[in-house]
């Protein structure tokens, strides 16, 4: 049975920092490779307020491919204001501007267990420094 849309419920607004420039691997056999070093996370919805630790970094490896697309994969730390750690990675593409992403939360404490079984996605853009995207859980 196909569906006419998807129920999805906000799960919360994510943004992140990068330092620039990138390091960057040109031309190689898989395209243009590069680390962007994640300094700051927030994550902040209805159910969870959270950041990246002082101290810690993330990271982005990404691959610009041939025809154009951006293959992101990120890995972040977060801990909640009430003090659970989440750890969150994400695959996902930048098109023409638009991130697409599918975030995977992983984490120990019982108040936010009902993050491990979410099959998340985003979508955003570029936001000064960094990227802000807006997550749902389907």
């Amino acid at each position: 049975m196909a569906l006419d849309s998807l129920p999805a419920e906000h799960l919360g607004t994510l943004t992140a920092t990068v330092r620039r420039p990138f390091n960057v691997v040109e031309n190689g056999p898989t395209g243009t490779r590069g680390t962007a070093t994640v300094t700051a996370t927030a994550f902040e919805g209805p159910r969870i307020k959270a950041a990246m630790p002082e101290g810690v970094a993330g990271g982005d490896w990404w691959a610009a491919r041939a025809d154009g697309v951006v293959a992101l994969d990120v890995r972040l730390n977060l801990v909640t204001d009430d003090g659970a750690e989440i750890f969150v990675t994400y695959l996902g593409v930048s098109v023409d501007g638009v991130l697409k992403v599918s975030p995977r939360f992983e984490t120990g404490d019982e108040r936010y267990s009902w993050l491990n079984s979410v099959f998340a996605v985003g979508i955003g853009a570029p936001a000064g420094d960094g990227v802000s995207y807006e997550i749902y859980a389907l």
